[in-house]
């Protein structure tokens, strides 16, 4: 064998650092964007904030009837301009202002901050921890005692005998009720805190820790029986049961780390038309430094190059940002025009879509329609939602066509709130009553998607008649 020289023809695909810049840019959510900008200002001096346009609604915002899979979507000349890539075309001072949350407190952070106002000393308040980590949404204690006293090892060697007495202080904490480890527990600590003179309380608590289960069978008559007083007292006790809280940290913000995000797009309805404006409530438009565009023709050669450098990658930053509100824009009206539905009637009304359908509509590539939707969300008048909602798996039902996942999982949700709460649907039930509206599933999807929206068994759905 010799070394030799040969040649060869072939197609290569060369990601330039502008093509790069561009997909970097169009993955990246609002705040991102602004970072990203930021230090742009930063280390270019080519680049200086401007005023941000405003693009009033309902005059130059873009209708998304227009149909999407045309080049322009329907854009005015010169409407992207007055956004730029960042945005511009929405104020957040124009929505409503329950949208730009604060921080709330958790229910975490209000039972540390009882805890370690109370008695408890270094050890017992790592305890403490320990145990306000494993309550959940709801204010329950759902993992067993053992559990939580072996994650304290090495730390702290303690077995769950050492944890009750911390229990029992968290128990005591605001809200009413937390700490439970089921149903029962949960009403009798709220059952406590009323005077002992309450109306029917003795027997509430007696039902409480000693029935709660049989509940739903007996009614206020069998337990009449069981108890030996009156339907009357029975009925009476029933409904102080049915005033408690089942869910006592459910009026709190939530465990730790949750985010509030704004919108990167605004939806609404126009005079039969939905239309759709970019959201410009975080980054201001940038704009070439018109100061030290000038200085080039003055300057050194040395200092006209360094120049002239930062002023083409200023460039190629507007275009991509302008670049990247035509993508978002372009992607955000097709999934308003597909889904006009689901924004008027809710999430029933979800019909199936994929990115694929979407790239092939718009002339795309899947990973830029994904990257569009990525980390993404859009304020509608059904509130503000991840764009990655309005795409959906589909199931093909009676008659041909198909009901998207969500669709499905939206029936689940209403057939289990009108059910008889004394005798709740099974999945085999829910199955039925689906199939009965030309959907056919299987009772292990049903299953399926009602662990995954978090509503309970049939069994632990029986709730107080």
């Amino acid at each position: 064998m010799k070394p030799r020289l040969q040649t060869s023809l072939g197609q290569q695909l060369v990601l330039t650092p502008q093509l790069r810049q561009a997909i970097r840019l169009l993955q990246l959510s609002g705040p991102e964007l602004d970072a990203e900008l930021a230090a742009a200002v930063e280390s270019n001096p080519l680049l200086d904030w401007a005023e941000p346009g405003r693009v009033e609604a309902g005059s130059d915002a873009t209708a998304a009837s227009a149909d999407p899979g045309q080049p322009d979507a329907g854009t005015p000349p010169g409407e992207l301009e007055a956004w730029s890539g960042a945005g511009g075309g929405w104020s957040d001072e124009d929505g409503d202002p329950a949208e730009r949350v604060a921080a709330v407190e958790s229910l975490h952070e209000h039972l540390l901050w009882q805890l370690r106002l109370g008695p408890l000393g270094p050890r017992d308040l790592r305890i403490a921890e320990a145990l306000v980590d494993a309550i959940d949404d709801d204010g329950y204690l759902r993992e067993p005692l053992a559990g939580i006293a072996e994650g304290l090892g090495p730390e702290l060697e303690v077995d769950e005998q050492a944890l009750l007495p911390v229990l029992r202080e968290l128990q005591r904490c605001d809200p009413p009720g937390v700490g439970a480890r089921d149903l029962g527990e949960c009403l009798a600590f709220q059952l406590d805190l009323m005077p002992e003179d309450t109306p029917a309380r003795a027997l509430a608590l007696r039902i409480a820790r000693e029935m709660l289960e049989r509940v739903p069978r007996a009614g206020a008559d069998g337990l009449a029986t069981e108890l030996r007083c009156t339907p009357d007292e029975a009925a009476e006790a029933l409904a102080l049961l049915r005033g408690l809280d089942p869910r006592p940290g459910a009026a709190f913000g939530g465990l730790p780390g949750d985010t509030y995000v704004t919108p990167d797009c605004v939806v609404w309805r126009e005079q039969g038309t939905w239309r759709v404006a970019l959201a410009g409530n975080h980054a201001a438009r940038l704009t070439i430094h018109a100061g030290y565009a000038g200085m080039i023709g003055r300057a050194s050669p040395g200092d006209a190059g360094y120049l002239r450098g930062h002023l083409q990658e200023a460039r190629w930053l507007l275009k991509n940002l302008e670049q990247r509100g035509e993508t978002l824009m372009r992607v955000v009206q097709c999934l308003v025009h597909e889904q006009s539905a689901f924004l008027e009637f809710g999430d029933q009304a979800l019909r199936p879509l994929t990115l694929r359908e979407v790239a092939t509509r718009l002339g795309l590539h899947e990973s830029t329609v994904s990257r569009a939707v990525a980390r993404k969300h859009v304020r509608t008048p059904r509130g503000t939602m991840p764009l990655r909602a309005f795409f959906a798996s589909g199931i093909g039902i009676a008659g041909g066509g198909e009901a998207s996942s969500t669709a499905i999982q939206a029936m689940i949700r209403r057939l289990v709130e009108a059910e008889d709460p004394r005798k709740p649907l099974s999945d085999a039930r829910l199955a039925a009553a689906l199939e009965a509206s030309g959907i056919p599933v299987a009772r292990r999807t049903v299953a399926k998607y009602r662990e995954a929206m978090n509503i309970p068994s049939s069994q632990d759905r029986v709730r107080l008649a």
